[in-house]
């Protein structure tokens, strides 16, 4: 018996519409194994901090107008730890700076005075010949005890957490002499502002590179230092002010 053509066309037509239509779990799999092979050729998202010390390398630092680390800074079971020597030359100084230079960031450590301690950490400093020391180029956030170390009583811009000489931090969060302090320091020369976060409370914050800034400084010691605070860019410094001092977790995240 003949098929007509008309016939073969309405059986391949009833044999499409017979074929098992996929089951909406089918479906939902496929659609779940296509969005995790698109993940898994993402590109991973990079982690905007750059670690300056985490307890196994101290090869971000040197010391200031050296090529090396000054042997009074020791790595004791994760921290980094000063020392200051009992029979160093006088007048030589052992402070730190980075290898790097930076302009605006986010810096965030953590901070452990001795008893009666006194240190500092700086930023934008000059690494140059005519320059003997960090603090002659770079503004100071203070690491002080501020229960026993005089300088507590020199003023209030000079207590623990201060832009030193200039600015005051609005309330005392600092924990005790032998405790940990975690402090974050904001130096942001786009937005010209810098804020300090410590333990977790703002307790300042104060113009950069414009007049404002121009105008603290003539207020304070540092009027009339030649490149006190002058250069947006430059290294980060922790200091020897011949106190023991510990500080741990340190990175760093330009802006």
């Amino acid at each position: 018996m003949k098929v007509t053509t008309l016939g073969l066309c309405m059986l391949m037509l009833l044999g499409i519409g017979c074929k098992e239509k996929p089951s909406p779990d089918a479906t939902k799999m496929d659609q779940d194994s296509q969005m995790q092979q698109a993940s898994e050729m993402a590109p991973a998202e990079t982690d905007p901090w750059e670690v300056l010390f985490d307890g196994s390398s101290m090869d971000a630092w040197k010391g200031y107008r050296s090529a090396e680390v000054p042997a009074s800074w020791k790595m004791e079971d994760g921290v980094l730890v000063f020392y200051p020597p009992a029979n160093g030359p006088e007048g030589e100084s052992y402070n730190l700076v980075s290898r790097k230079e930076y302009t605006s960031f986010v810096l965030s450590l953590e901070w452990k005075i001795s008893e009666g301690g006194n240190s500092g950490i700086f930023w934008g400093i000059v690494e140059d010949a005519k320059y003997g020391q960090p603090y002659e180029t770079g503004p100071e956030i203070q690491v002080l005890d501020n229960e026993r170390h005089p300088d507590a009583s020199n003023g209030d811009t000079h207590q623990a957490g201060a832009l030193y000489d200039m600015v005051a931090p609005e309330s005392d969060v600092t924990r005790p002499a032998g405790e940990w302090n975690l402090c974050e320091i904001t130096v942001d020369y786009k937005a010209e502002r810098g804020k300090v976060v410590l333990n977790g409370t703002e307790i300042l914050s104060f113009p950069l590179g414009n007049a404002a800034w121009d105008a603290m400084v003539e207020k304070s010691k540092f009027k009339g230092w030649e490149g006190f605070g002058k250069s947006p860019t430059g290294k980060i410094g922790l200091q020897d002010h011949g106190d023991m001092v510990a500080y741990r977790n340190i990175k760093i995240k330009p802006l």
